[in-house]
């Protein structure tokens, strides 16, 4: 393919780069940004160009030996939901945004500290940066068959470099505090990992299955070549442990590779992100190897003895084939893996570059008199300047010293190199008396280690037979050896260094940590990081510090890094969190490390404590009174989240006899207005009854006529009376329990149409049309008749009586299932108010919402209703419907039985 081609795919491609990060940046609150599936892919970062060509390379040379790199990984994964998770507290609550200022705030604030973690991790990184970049260029020649140029102006890696300098110091540097959120770039590299996974199965699957065919066939082919079966076993004990070591330094670059610890923990939003991580990121990597061994000794049988670079198999194979569009769909991938590094290293990078060093030790006295604004820009150079240096390093370092060792043996020596942290950072998590010093000199004796046993070697060049230093060692001394230390002459280069730069860096961690005493800051911070769990919500109680401080001073500080409004907000927080009145002037040690945490994120944890120091006077505190502090502190909090517990209790308590209270009250009025409707609907046909007697009594000449009509209306008032009576009778029998049912199996359509029967006249009186739905004829439940046709006949009086004045229509439906029968009667009158849906069947509910002066009925109807179902152990409720009118529906269990019982 040409040149010029290449590099308009090259352009569009990451113009759709740009566009993802801008669109992620815009939505980063959205699904589709902030989600466990970004997070995840994001963390695929891991895989480089050295796992999409380097492990292919080590594949064809050395058989099963790239497994290890992904094996140790997938071991230690599981243990991220108690690992992980810690160092994701333990960074979120102090406002962490880089490994360097992790491990300098662990062991006291450390500057130094942070300084030597940030210089081991440029010396680690900034090589393997400038792999990425000649994996770039050596693939890029290859696609479009070109020879590399030694001119800048005619290399396309040049340009690569300023469009990645531009990319990451644009989205990486959004934000003054960097331990702010950037959905942009983790947006992109997470899309970056579903493509270069997808390219890299694509040509896995070509070359498997259209090249050759099968895994059987891959196997059968290569298994004649020379050593096959020496390569692709473990070997014996030595080869074993050089497989331990080899998983050992890929279980800590995990965690300590500065874009692992940017991805897993500054970029993690959510604690429950992890659960989708620990299957899917192994499965990720696991699927990413699927194919690594059919492309290279696919490559191996096609281009044996060709002298081919066998990191290069997977564009090879295709091209030689003339499949140019697998070709570039590989590069792309190739692309993708290389880009995603650049981008997040040098972020990360660049952020402790700024912080650690460059703010610290260069112009930090500067910020202490500027403006918010000229701070903030100050800091977002810095950190835009160091994304660019160090770009432009890795690129003087591809240029200069063309890296002519394999992907594979130069990232191993970045992560030997960065594997000196692991003392230092898993000792800050478990260990309370780890130490400054003894964190300083485990990382010095540990590189001195991994310098001399690896960097020299390398330096020199390994293939150089003729060095006495590699051959004979030092002054020829055999012992000192670089590859065989001590006589240790079993294990490969790479875990040799591992060994003893490890060995040595702990056993000098752990003997200065336990032979001199921390001071009591180091102490402080051991016991919030070790005990994270138990100061998580209150992690500023558990500060300690003594002197003499005034907020306003540390108001001042504040608001030359976040402005007034953004201060006053924070210390508005502060003061409801410990309900601190707002007229105090004096800090005390809560306020100090709140302060220090709101400056971390912009300056660094060192110096957020230097410049906190210059304006309060601090007194030394003892490591006996550190001790006793936090104990204190420690009951503290355990009193304050018991009595918070009890507070909450009582609250929910007084909550719940408040509104008991209040339902009290109601009922109380309800059963005034209860007690005045009976009163009164017992008055009415008693008044009626007298009214009618007297008349009788006194007026002997009544005519015939008349006297019949009197006599009527005493019946039917009498009749009305004993009623009411026999409903107020129901009513107490059911809730005391002396209520019987008589159940029996019935038909309840049956049931339901004498009922409707029983009211024809009320109906035909109003122009009402009854349609009746029902699923089958012969619908049965067990019930007591009488009772049932009382519940139904109170429905449909109500269904009657608010029905539509014009059209009235009153719709009955009878459905089953095995576990029940249902029945819905609906009229198209006035519709149930939303608040009355549960209130209408209370007993002593009143209907205070019609347009009336006085309730119509006693308000005992549905009352009864609701006792009579709820006996048959079925329910009834009114409906929520977007039609007009009302709907009431009941059930009753549908038994399969032919017994009559009495209960």
């Amino acid at each position: 393919m040409s040149s010029i081609g290449l590099l308009i795919i090259l352009a569009l491609y990451v113009s759709i780069l740009f566009y993802v990060a801008h669109w992620a940046e815009k939505r980063s609150h959205s699904k589709w940004t902030n989600n466990p599936y970004i997070y995840s892919f994001s963390l695929a970062v891991y895989c480089t160009a050295w796992t999409y060509y380097g492990s292919i390379g080590l594949a064809a040379n050395s058989g099963l030996s790239y497994l290890p790199i992904y094996v140790g990984p997938i071991i230690i994964i599981p243990t991220w939901m108690i690992i992980l998770k810690r160092i994701i507290r333990i960074s979120r609550v102090n406002k962490i945004s880089s490994i360097a200022d992790f491990i300098s705030l662990r062991y006291g604030n450390s500057r130094f500290l942070g300084a030597l973690v940030t210089m081991i991790c440029i010396f680690g990184i900034v090589p393997y940066i400038a792999l990425q970049l000649k994996s770039i260029s050596d693939t890029f020649h290859i696609v479009t068959k070109t020879q590399s140029s030694s001119n800048i102006f005619n290399d396309t890696t040049t340009y690569v470099c300023l469009a990645l300098a531009l990319f990451a110091s644009y989205y990486g540097t959004r934000y003054v505090d960097a331990s702010e959120k950037k959905r942009g770039i983790v947006t992109a590299v997470a899309i970056e990992s579903i493509l270069k996974l997808v390219f890299f199965l694509i040509i896995g699957i070509y070359v498997t299955y259209f090249v050759f065919d099968g895994f059987g066939d891959i196997y059968n082919q290569a298994s004649v070549l020379e050593n096959f079966h020496k390569k692709n076993t473990i070997g014996g004990l030595s080869e074993s442990i050089n497989w331990f070591f080899l998983c050992v330094l890929s279980m800590f670059a995990i965690f300590l590779l500065p874009r692992q610890f940017h991805t897993s923990i500054i970029e993690n939003n959510k604690e429950t992100h992890i659960r989708t991580a620990i299957w899917l990121f192994p499965l990720y990597l696991l699927l990413f190897n699927v194919f690594v061994f059919p492309i290279a000794w696919g490559g191996n049988i096609l281009f044996q003895g060709k002298g081919f670079n066998s990191d290069t198999y997977s564009l090879l194979i295709p091209q030689f084939y003339n499949k140019n569009y697998l070709t570039v769909l590989v590069f792309l991938g190739g692309f993708s893996a290389a880009i995603s590094m650049i981008i997040v290293s040098s972020i990360a990078l660049a952020t402790m570059l700024s912080n650690n060093l460059l703010i610290p030790y260069g112009f930090i006295g500067s910020l202490e008199n500027s403006s918010q604004e000229k701070n903030s820009k100050r800091i977002l150079n810095s950190r835009k300047i160091g994304i660019f240096l160090l770009i432009i390093l890795a690129y003087a370092i591809y240029k200069i010293f063309a890296l002519e060792y394999s992907l594979v043996s130069i990232g191993l020596v970045a992560f030997v190199i960065i594997a000196q942290l692991a003392p230092a950072f898993f000792g800050a998590l478990f260990w309370k008396r780890g130490s400054k010093n003894g964190a300083v000199t485990g990382i010095i004796i540990g590189f001195a280690i991994c310098c001399y046993t690896l960097l020299a070697p390398y330096a020199i060049g390994i293939t150089k037979s003729t060095s006495l230093f590699i051959q004979e060692g030092p002054w020829g001394i055999s012992l000192l050896k670089p590859f065989q230390l001590f006589g240790l002459d079993y294990l490969d280069p790479i875990p040799h260094a591992v060994f003893w730069s490890l060995l040595l860096n702990m056993m000098s961690y752990a003997a200065i940590s336990v032979s001199f005493r921390g001071n009591y800051r180091e102490r402080n911070y051991a016991e919030m990081f070790v005990d994270i769990d138990k100061y998580i919500t209150n992690h500023e109680n558990a500060f300690v510090w003594k002197g003499t401080a005034y907020i306003t001073d540390i108001q001042k500080v504040l608001q030359r890094f976040l402005g007034e409004e953004r201060t006053k907000r924070a210390l508005t927080i502060f003061n409801l969190k410990y309900n601190i009145d707002k007229n105090i002037t004096t800090a005390d040690a809560r306020f100090i490390k709140f302060a220090e945490n709101l400056l971390t994120g912009h300056i660094g944890t060192a110096s957020a404590k230097i410049l906190i120091s210059s304006v309060i006077k601090e007194d030394k505190i003892s490591l006996p009174e550190v001790l006793r502090i936090l104990e204190e502190s420690k009951e503290n909090i355990i009193i304050n989240k018991k009595l918070t517990d009890t507070s909450n209790e009582l609250k929910q308590i007084s909550e719940q006899l408040k509104n008991a209270n209040q339902e009290l009250i109601d009922k109380d009025i309800q059963k005034d207005e209860f007690l005045d409707t009976v009163t009164h609907e017992l008055r009415t046909p008693i008044t009626a009854i007298r009214a009618a007697s007297e008349i009788l009594h006194d007026d002997e000449d009544i005519p015939e006529e008349l006297k019949k009509r009197f006599l009527q209306n005493i019946i039917s008032e009498s009749d009305r009376l004993n009623r009411l009576i026999d409903k107020i009778l129901d009513l107490e029998k059911f809730e005391t329990g002396k209520q019987k049912l008589y159940l029996s199996k019935n038909n309840i359509s049956k049931t339901i149409k004498s009922t409707v029967e029983s009211v024809k006249q009320l109906i035909l009186n109003k122009n009402i049309t009854i349609e009746f739905l029902q699923s089958n004829l012969e619908i049965k439940a067990f019930y007591d008749e009488e009772r049932l046709i009382q519940v139904i006949h109170n429905l449909l009086s109500n269904a009657i009586k608010f029905s539509a004045e014009s059209d009235g229509k009153i719709t009955i439906s009878i459905t089953e299932n095995a576990q029940e029968v249902e029945v819905q009667i609906h009229n198209n009158g006035k519709g149930i108010k939303e608040e009355d849906f549960e209130a209408i069947f209370d007993k002593f509910y009143q209907s205070r919402n019609q347009n009336v002066k006085k309730p119509i009925g006693s308000g005992l109807g549905l009352a009864i209703c609701k006792q009579i179902i709820e006996h048959h152990k079925g329910k009834i409720w009114a409906k929520r419907t977007t039609e007009t009118g009302a709907t009431f529906i009941f059930t009753l269990p549908n038994y399969n039985t032919t017994e009559s019982t009495e209960r």
